[in-house]
């Protein structure tokens, strides 16, 4: 990957350009956000790291969350195997833990599996836990660690994530690494300062960067229907692979995939692909529809068109 010389602004964090609001949950102010929230800055982004993005595969990866019966997940199946899928992608699709086993033996060798979450350690008296060593007996390759449904609904830290992303990686289980800001905290001009903490955290702990994806989901986009502008995630992408490049080496930086998640769905990928950090997609409510996932698993094109 050819690297681009042009120097770039220190990132301190995105500075609040929408009003205060002290009522953060009202339903006014959720209506807003979308029409509010912009880039603070008027600059363009640089691409101080690489001239496009990161030079592994397009990765797509598909959570299904708690989702699915055996009926939908067998049609689900179904039409992934049917579907045509783009070659220079790599595509992981994430059920929930009962539907593993079964997923893994009928779907297409195609598209590897994730879990959503994995033990810190092995099994043993940890009631309600599943052990990377159980993933791995089930057909699992990858591990969805550090959602944010996981940090601020069930109150996972940013070292209790990082203990589970080391032990995972070190059995051999690659790892989805979500990173991301509330809303309160993009509008604090938080959103760098959040990410690289969340970054921080893997990178202080993690045996080697070879087996990991990093996925930018800004939490207010979460299952919101509101999408980040294709300028607002390019910028923060760009950012962390600038973080990379300081704190861990150039190699990573530009070796690891950064991929994009909030709201992703058939209509909007193909603008998001096109922007040049963006790596792929990690994909909520739309991954459950085969036909959808498709779409934007194949927005890859879109990419190449953008070369």
């Amino acid at each position: 990957m050819e690297m681009v010389a042009t120097s770039c602004p220190q990132f301190s964090g995105l500075r609040r350009s929408s009003p205060t609001f002290h009522n953060a949950r009202s339903q006014s102010f959720i209506q807003r956000t979308n029409s509010q929230l912009q880039l603070s800055s008027s600059r363009k982004p640089c691409r101080s790291v690489v001239a496009m993005a990161g030079s592994g595969k397009f990765f797509v990866g598909g959570n299904w969350k708690c989702n699915g019966t055996k009926d939908s997940i067998t049609k689900l199946v179904s039409d992934l195997n049917s579907a045509k899928l783009e070659s220079d992608v790599d595509v992981v699709v994430s059920p929930p833990f009962v539907y593993l086993d079964m997923v893994s033996s009928s779907l297409t060798d195609r598209i590897e599996v994730s879990a959503q979450n994995s033990w810190i350690g092995k099994g043993g008296a940890f009631t309600g836990e599943i052990s990377v060593e159980q993933l791995k007996d089930t057909g699992c390759k990858w591990v969805i660690l550090g959602h944010s449904e996981r940090r601020h609904i069930i109150g996972e830290d940013d070292q209790f994530i990082g203990k589970k992303a080391s032990y995972a990686l070190n059995e051999g289980l690659g790892v989805i690494a979500c990173i991301g800001e509330l809303l309160e905290e993009r509008e604090a001009g938080k959103t760098f300062d959040v990410c690289f903490q969340q970054l921080k955290a893997f990178a202080d702990v993690v045996p080697s960067w070879d087996n990991i994806v990093i996925a930018y989901e800004p939490v207010w986009a979460i299952g919101t229907g509101k999408v980040a502008t294709p300028e607002q995630a390019q910028e923060v992408h760009l950012a962390v692979r600038d973080w990379l490049k300081k704190n861990v080496s150039e190699e990573v930086a530009s070796k690891t995939r950064i991929i994009y998640g909030g709201s992703v769905n058939g209509s909007n990928c193909g603008e998001l692909a096109k922007q040049s950090d963006i790596d792929g997609f990690l994909v909520g409510g739309a991954s459950l529809k085969g036909p959808e996932f498709a779409t934007i698993v194949n927005s890859v094109t879109s990419k190449k068109v953008a070369a």
